[in-house]
């Protein structure tokens, strides 16, 4: 979702990697390690056959944290299921569709995708259901998943989440909120802060960042808060950028308030020092999971969760000073 890592050229993985449960199992159920970049295992599976091949693709950049949660969990459910894993990622929508392209070429089981800007995705996931591959959706695209040809869905209604956090800062006493989306035309976090805007008494103002750049978010939501005073709540769209709105806050002398969608082990830090005020958990480890997981129970069982009509949520899941011990150490293992 942000960093600011070179991009690879379109059609290229800027990140692919490949495990196998037995080689596997122990190290990411235990330790929640991943395998080595660009290879494949080739460890046997008990004499089951041929191992299913999975590919997740994400629009994710590399060493985001975020992602690296969907990346844990899609890798302990393949080790799990014993199938191989092929994670890619690039942030650029016609880069990502090429990789799906890719995973047809490669003659894959199962393709779980992201949808963040869906149009782009339609043709390579029409050419996939021609080559009968399966493909289940995650994290993004809740409203696009069937339309776009996917069996199945894994993550948060942003819409919902964005409505319920509206509600939460009503009951928080806000009257200004600012609401910073760091990925333009990315219809998850759009819609998050469309959500915020519908349900929040209050004003709310939407600031657009650029996303790669961490320093530039920092000065542009502290110009945003010099310039309206009266902002008394920060909402960002990942946990990286709460905490350089925590930055800004400082750097603006403003007594504004920072809630955020998405945690990480920094964040769940931060919410416990008082610097947040809360998070809202979609669960990304669970969507990796959980997506893996479906691909591997349709391929050798025919089950469609939801029935190929209800998405299956993960979130939205408030987490806040009061709560967040019960999911620190979880965040600390680097599953939450």
């Amino acid at each position: 979702m942000n960093t600011s890592p070179p991009r690879p050229s379109p059609g290229r993985p800027a990140h692919a990697t490949a495990l196998t449960a037995a080689a596997a199992a122990g190290c990411l159920l235990v330790a929640g390690c991943s395998g080595t970049d660009g290879t494949r295992s080739s460890a046997d599976t008990g004499g089951a056959g041929a191992r299913l091949k999975i590919t997740l693709i994400s629009h994710g950049d590399r060493g985001d944290a975020f992602w690296d949660l969907v990346r844990k969990g899609a890798e302990a459910a393949a080790a799990k299921d014993g199938v191989e894993l092929t994670y890619a990622n690039d942030p650029d929508a016609a880069g990502q569709a090429e990789l799906v392209r890719d995973a047809i070429r490669d003659k894959a089981d199962g393709i779980a995708v992201t949808l963040a800007k869906p149009e782009a995705m339609k043709s390579p996931l029409d050419q996939a259901k021609a080559a009968d591959i399966p493909v289940v959706a995650l994290n993004s695209g809740i409203d696009a998943w069937q339309s776009a040809g996917a069996l199945e869905y894994f993550g948060q209604d942003e819409s919902v989440a964005g409505r319920a956090v509206g509600d939460k800062l009503d009951d928080l006493n806000a009257k200004h909120t600012l609401c910073v989306i760091h990925e333009r035309g990315n219809i998850a976090v759009e819609a998050r802060c469309a959500g915020v805007k519908k349900t929040f008494d209050g004003r709310t103002t939407i600031a657009y960042v650029d996303g790669t750049d961490m320093g530039a978010v920092t000065e542009a939501v502290a110009a945003q808060l010099r310039q309206n005073p009266d902002i008394d709540e920060v909402v960002t769209n990942g946990a990286q950028f709460a905490l350089a709105a925590v930055k800004s806050v400082k750097q603006a002398g403003s007594r504004a308030r920072v809630a955020t969608f998405d945690l990480n082990n920094d964040l769940v830090k931060a919410v416990r020092s008082g610097d947040v005020q809360f998070a809202v958990d979609q669960q990304p480890y669970l969507q990796g999971y959980l997506a893996v997981d479906a691909l591997w129970l349709y391929r050798t069982n025919g089950n469609v969760s939801g029935g190929g009509v209800s998405p299956v949520l993960t979130g939205p899941a408030f987490v806040t000073r009061t709560n967040v011990a019960s999911v620190a150490k979880f965040a600390a293992s680097g599953t939450r």
